[in-house]
């Protein structure tokens, strides 16, 4: 995936668990979980919104672009 998620250095720095992330903005730990771990296909800019405001962050301190993310994962198709 060429978004890298960047949640867990967020929350590492902010010394904040996820499972009190999940609460403050009133979402699963699943879910969040899921967004943790780049496995989320999409995110609501509301969730977003909430979660930059408990954390005090910008969203570019969360998400970060990296095409050649993009590109081994593509390669890795052509090989199938």
């Amino acid at each position: 995936m060429a978004i890298i998620v960047n949640l867990d250095v967020v929350l590492a720095q902010r010394k904040m668990r996820l499972n009190t992330l999940a609460e403050a903005v009133q979402i699963t730990p699943q879910n969040l979980s899921v967004l943790k771990t780049g496995k989320a296909k999409a995110i609501r800019f509301d969730t977003l919104e909430k979660i930059c405001e408990v954390l005090q962050c910008q969203p570019g301190d969360i998400l970060a672009y990296s095409p050649s993310a993009s590109d081994n994962e593509n390669s890795d198709n052509k090989e199938n």
